[in-house]
């Protein structure tokens, strides 16, 4: 395999390669005279203009209009028959994961819309955007879709050659970098240049003679979709197409029911209050916009704030609040204060109370469970109450083309079916770009209508003590923000006086993954030299900026989940210390604005630096990414609003911080203010860099290890006495059981003597069956069902091992610092409640002088309560 390097080698050997493939060969000559084509590519790639450059006809629509489903075209071009499939493109900002399930099923399927297979997958490559790293591996795992061998038959196709100028394609690989290279390599060096504005034969040509030549080297062979796979995914989506028909009789049979309890006065509802709410990016503005008819374009800025709009909707009055969104898939623990506070009051800005939510969902990507978590965890701050007014609003339903909402829900799999549910199975679809079609808004204000039927005209009842405990945080908010502001300003003017510029500057980057830290550097620097995908390795890049010379070392980032660090990773992070000797001016602790900064992180956060040296602290700064979240927010106001663990971090670098906007990449001011405060933290530590002992932070890891490694050994003794205590109990359960039985036998026997039991005896087991007459059937019912629980007892005493769950072991050995408390002792209290199982078996008697059993739950998985309610014994039955 052939490895490309940063060289000018490297062009030369493409160059070599393309000539070599265009030399004469030796050989019968091949010419297709059936040639099937299939497009494939990121959205808005070219790959229609392609489709339409190949027939030389208009065949498929371009412009704004996107390919929704997959469509097949054919012409015939000097005697060939062109048969070219354009397939729905992907989106470059998600990963494999956040792709629908019918999507990634009828990628798979686009080989069979030419039967019996494609000669060539044409990759569609524009030349006028970056291929980044990220791009990589949207493409690889797409690939991955159709299986290995799908790359014996692919050909990159770049668009918008004119974009070239003066180089040559070749050069333009080059200076693209690995991530290019690396497809160009996959793809066997088979490439080749469109400009679709040209439409010129020759290129098409070309194109043909080198697919010609990619199937002679296949030996005619072509792509061919497995027979097995075929009949699998045709038969889930015959599977999703009935269940659909069955949701959507279902939703029409429910919305009867509804209509039917409108009375004549809501037929035209006069005011009409709704709040939208949904994670970012998914169209709530756009919504709100549609459904208030407001055609202004957007701005792009992200709602920052709730804020309520009028408007009217034929005779009805109109009250629409949009808020917020939340991280796509990140739980409200991950959402910053200031944003939840904003979902919590945006019910108080249209009093009384909004009489439906409106709950985004974009039709055209992914819901998973973790979506489902997202999305609940968030709605749910509101209080229960809120999913009896709430309808889900499907944004971007131009994306499903010919299938229906109800595919879409049922395809998705059980999170968004639960999500439906949990809203009554009130949805509606909306295409926010065709905004003259009135009929859709109609339609989703009937639904509305429907929904306040069903709920007999009520609204939701927002919690006025909530509203106001929020205000009063808000100005405790604000007096802490100034304070901090006022102690900032007075220590940067101390330190002002002893600093001086520096001509050179040098800087560590340190930070979770995914917080930012190589968009930062390249932000630093004034160009793009980091990746901006997850790096594994240190790097080190310099350049003068701001007449300094500016050296930024780049480190891999840590995980959330401290359980995932090892030592190779730890090692790799501390390595950036040796990229420069003689130290680094600044430490640039990045944190993102946009997520919150809880235990965890701190934890995390501080369980790193912790290998350091105590001394890293002197020369940190936090270096807040994200800027443009803040909106009109201050960043004192966002460090006093958010979590402790925030305030902590910020005195421990005794309030040295600074925000980027990496959006923002020509704004200089940003960066020459960070140059500044470092500045000022060297002068306030007396010139010193940050220079540690790597011997000593190399041990410091070491010892890291250990002390997890000892935490694991002592978690599987704790895990064999733990399961050596459940069996116990278990034992001693069943032996309770057995002598239980026994004592039922002894009653029923001694029911025969009046002179042993008294007419005032009742004997009442709870937990079984219904009365019957026959005293005789109900002692052999009980009997039969203490049975069936000594025999699955058993049988749990047996498989015992595979059925615990010791999950809960962690809780015991909380080494991570970031644990809250609250944690500890919940889980404190489930450990106790399984040391406490045998003292929950109760048998007793109550007031009324009957014998009761009472168990309770165990966290083995099975149930101590007999099986089912309401079993009583009478004492009329036994005189």
């Amino acid at each position: 395999m052939i490895h490309f390097v940063k060289s000018s080698f490297s062009i030369s050997l493409l160059l070599v390669q393309k000539h070599v493939l265009c030399l004469p060969v030796e050989r019968e000559s091949i010419t297709l005279s059936e040639v099937r084509l299939v497009l494939i590519g990121e959205r808005w790639a070219g790959k229609s203009s392609s489709g339409n450059t190949i027939l030389r006809n208009d065949r498929f629509e371009c412009g704004r209009t996107r390919t929704a489903q997959s469509e097949m075209r054919h012409e015939v071009l000097k005697g060939r028959e062109l048969i070219v499939v354009d397939v729905p493109g992907w989106s470059s900002s998600l990963s494999l994961s956040e792709i629908r399930e019918g999507d990634k099923q009828r990628f798979k399927l686009n080989a069979s819309k030419c039967p019996p297979g494609p000669n060539t997958f044409l990759l569609v490559i524009p030349i006028d955007t970056a291929f980044s790293a990220m791009t990589k591996k949207t493409v690889e795992e797409h690939m991955k879709l159709l299986g290995e061998r799908v790359w014996k038959h692919t050909m990159v196709l770049f668009t918008c050659g004119n974009y070239l100028g003066g180089k040559t394609i070749e050069q333009h690989i080059e200076s693209e970098g690995e991530s290019l290279m690396w497809l160009i390599e996959r793809c066997k060096n088979r490439y080749h240049v469109f400009e679709n504005k040209d439409k010129s034969l020759s290129q098409v040509t070309r194109l043909l003679e080198k697919v010609d030549e990619m199937v002679w080297q296949n030996k005619g062979r072509f792509y061919e979709v497995d027979e097995q796979t075929l009949k699998i995914i045709e038969k889930k989506h015959r599977e999703v197409a009935e269940r659909a028909k069955q949701r959507e009789r279902r939703s029409e049979e429910q919305r009867q029911q509804m209509k039917a309890l409108i009375a004549e006065e809501m037929k035209t509802i006069p005011k009409l209050r709704m709040v939208l709410l949904g994670s970012r990016g998914v169209g709530k503005t756009s919504l709100g916009n549609t459904i208030l008819g407001i055609k202004e374009q957007e701005d792009g800025k992200r709602t920052a704030h709730s804020v309520g709009r009028q408007g009217f909707v034929g005779e009805t009055e109109i009250t629409l609040v949009d808020t917020p969104g939340w991280w796509k898939g990140f739980p409200e623990c991950d959402t910053p204060e200031a944003i939840k506070e904003e979902v919590i009051r945006s019910p108080s800005l249209c009093l009384p109370g909004p009489q439906v939510f409106l709950l985004v969902i974009d039709a055209d990507a992914s819901f998973n469970g973790k979506h489902l978590d997202a999305v609940k965890s968030h709605m749910e701050l509101l209080g229960e109450e809120v999913w009896r007014h709430t309808i889900v609003v499907f944004t971007r339903g131009d994306w499903l083309g010919t299938h229906t909402i109800e595919e879409y829900i049922e395809g998705e799999g059980e999170a968004l079916q639960s999500l439906v549910e949990q809203c009554g199975n009130r949805y509606h679809v909306i295409d926010n770009k065709n905004t003259d079609d009135g009929t859709q808004i109609t339609e989703l204000l009937n639904k509305i209508t429907e929904t306040l039927a069903g709920n007999g005209c009520d609204h939701f009842v927002p919690d006025e003590k909530i509203f106001d405990a929020i205000e009063e945080k808000r100005m405790k908010v604000k007096e802490g923000a100034k304070l901090r502001q006022s102690q900032v300003k007075a220590h940067r003017t101390l330190c002002k006086e002893s600093s001086k510029e520096l001509l050179a500057l040098t800087f560590l980057m340190l930070g979770q993954k995914t917080f930012g830290k190589s968009a930062t550097g390249n932000t630093l620097l004034r160009r793009e030299v980091f990746p901006t995908c997850q790096n594994e390795f240190c790097q080190v890049e310099q350049g003068k900026v701001d007449a300094r010379e500016v050296t930024v070392v780049d480190t891999p980032g840590w995980w959330k989940d401290p359980s995932k660090s090892t030592e190779e990773m730890d090692k790799e992070i501390v390595r950036g210390l040796t990229l420069s000797p003689s130290g680094f001016h600044a430490v640039l602790l990045v944190v993102p604005l946009d997520l919150t900064f809880r235990e965890a992180q701190r934890a995390t956060l501080e369980e790193h630096m912790k290998l350091l040296d105590v001394s890293v602290w002197k020369h940190t700064m936090v270096l807040f990414t994200y800027g443009d979240k803040l909106a009109d927010q201050s960043i004192e106001e966002h460090i006093e609003s958010e979590h402790e663990a925030l305030r902590w971090l910020i005195d421990k670098c005794e309030n040295r911080y600074h925000v980027v906007n990496n959006l923002k990449k020509s704004d200089m001011s940003q960066v020459t203010q960070l140059f500044e405060k470092v500045e000022e933290m060297v002068a306030g530590n007396s010139r010193q860099l940050f220079c540690p002992e790597m011997s000593e932070i190399y041990l410091n890891i070491d010892n890291k290890f250990k002390r997890m490694q000892l935490k694991n050994v002592l978690k599987q003794r704790l895990a064999e006495e733990y399961k050596r205590r459940e069996l116990e109990m278990m034992t001693s359960f069943k032996k309770t059981l057995l002598e239980l039985q026994a004592q039922i036998g002894d009653s029923a026997t001694g029911a025969k003597s009046k002179s042993l039991i008294g007419d005032r005896t009742k004997l009442k087991v709870k937990g079984i069956g219904q009365k019957k007459k026959d005293g005789k059937d109900k002692e052999e019912n009980i009997n039969s069902k203490i049975s069936q629980e000594i025999e699955r007892l058993n049988n749990d005493i047996k498989n015992k091992s595979s059925d615990l769950r010791l999950s809960s072991l962690d809780y015991l050995f909380p080494t991570f610092k970031g644990e809250s408390t609250t944690d500890r002792k919940t889980s404190s209290s489930q450990f106790e409640d399984v040391l406490g199982w045998l003292a929950s078996v109760e048998i007793g008697t109550n007031e009324e002088n009957q014998l009761t059993l009472n168990f309770s739950q165990t966290s083995s998985g099975y149930r101590s309560v007999l099986p089912h309610d309401g079993l009583e014994f009478d004492t009329d039955e036994y005189p």
